[in-house]
């Protein structure tokens, strides 16, 4: 799983942020010579990361790249915090959380990628309209939007079947077209629970059960958009209510399982991103829709999460002009291709499902997904983003998973401090 973050080490990092913006490029902008990166640590991210540097080494002996995979720690967040904060942060950092850089910014630890004389050109070239998403509050690019799992409903074929609905076109559009059909599924005994999102606490949970079907409700809106909470609204009060009834209903679980749910046949469904295709291949029979709404809007107007990872520059860096040609290299059309092909996730790319023909007419299980790619919503870039975070999901998790308020009151009273938060941005 991707999920990496954690709660109580970024609490730490918040509390020990010092300093405010990101750094500019400055004189050493042009600056060229060996530089340090970071990837992730799983092992198909580890073999694309190999294949880049070699490729970009052989042809820069005098600039070369010294890549390793992210320092072990509680969280990868919590590692490039610390390195923030003592000044040995690498160059470049191939799996930045967008929910981090507000606060990597707070610490004076990101270079705005938009200094570059072709930073925002080549951003929003290759990322297109999403490329907005990721602004910072100051209108400047310290992040650049690499790549997505856009999440959507997987589904058990066998467990629909078994209780009598067709698994090529199960009803599943309309809120309540999904609480109809799992509840069928679930008395026919196809799995103990319809889904089973974790119940648990942490601040990110609500981006895989919520947040993108607060997205697709309304039509692309992030959690906070212009200093207000979004949540608290009629779309907001609907995508509550529909989970406060999976779980009142018990058709969604209130402890949290350690495996993996769906694979392992105790819930019929999940929502994922397209790196599950590899993970379920040859244990689940499965099929996949988009998240539902309660109107059912067609599959090619439904956004949801991007559940993206993005590649920063960090202050620390002193051959910025080496950096700067590093990340287009690493992000090229030929890059992101080797990319999409070793690890399937989706390049943030504004041309992804046509740019590899080949790949998606052989794979076509990710074809949906990178459809899916051109509607996505990411989490809001504002300040005490984790402390918003984490007041939505108190909030939540009082109310809709284990009945001890009102959704609608506990949005309304969670949406009243996220806008003191936002105000205080």
């Amino acid at each position: 799983m991707r999920r990496t973050i954690a709660t109580a080490a970024l609490a730490v990092m918040l509390t020990a942020a010092a300093g405010c913006g990101g750094a500019a490029p400055g004189p050493d902008a042009q600056a060229r010579g060996e530089i340090t990166v970071w990837y992730s640590n799983n092992l198909e991210e580890v073999a694309w990361g190999k294949q880049m540097v070699a490729a970009w080494n052989a042809e820069h002996a005098d600039q070369k790249i010294s890549a390793q995979e992210i320092p072990t720690g509680k969280s990868s967040e919590e590692v490039i915090g610390a390195a923030i904060t003592a000044g040995n942060a690498p160059c470049l950092i191939f799996n930045t959380s967008p929910a981090s850089i507000s606060q990597f910014q707070k610490q004076g630890g990101l270079v705005p990628l938009d200094t570059f004389s072709d930073g925002t050109s080549y951003l929003e070239g290759r990322s297109g309209d999403v490329a907005e998403q990721y602004k910072s509050s100051d209108g400047k690019y310290y992040q650049l939007p690499w790549k997505s799992n856009p999440v959507m409903i997987f589904y058990n074929k066998k467990a629909f079947a078994k209780a009598g609905i067709d698994p090529t076109n199960p009803p599943l559009r309309t809120d309540d077209e999904f609480l109809a059909t799992v509840r069928k599924v679930v008395a026919a005994k196809g799995a103990q629970y319809a889904i089973l999102p974790a119940p648990s606490n942490e601040f990110y949970q609500s981006w895989f059960d919520f947040y993108p079907l607060f997205a697709a409700e309304t039509g692309g809106s992030q959690l906070v958009a212009d200093g207000k909470a979004q949540f608290a609204g009629d779309a907001g009060r609907k995508v509550a209510q529909f989970w406060r009834t999976l779980y009142a209903e018990n058709l969604a679980g209130k402890e949290r399982y350690t495996g993996d749910a769906f694979a392992d046949g105790k819930a019929a469904m999940a929502i994922v991103g397209p790196w599950a295709i590899s993970v379920y291949k040859g244990k689940v029979d499965w099929g996949v829709v988009p998240v539902p709404t309660s109107s059912g809007r067609p599959a090619n107007q439904i956004h949801t999460f991007s559940d993206a990872k993005n590649v920063a520059m960090y202050s620390a860096c002193k051959n910025r002009g080496t950096a700067w040609d590093v990340l287009k290299f690493a992000t090229s059309k030929e890059q992101d291709g080797k990319f999409l092909q070793l690890t399937g996730q989706m390049p943030l790319r504004k041309d992804v499902a046509s740019a590899y023909p080949d790949y998606f007419a052989k794979n076509p299980d990710y074809k949906t997904f990178a459809d899916q790619a051109a509607r996505t919503v990411e989490v809001p870039n504002v300040q005490d983003s984790i402390t918003i975070w984490q007041t939505f999901r108190d909030a939540y998790s009082k109310s809709v998973i284990f009945g001890r308020q009102d959704p609608g009151t506990a949005l309304e009273e969670a949406a009243r401090r996220v806008d003191q938060l936002a105000s205080e941005s």
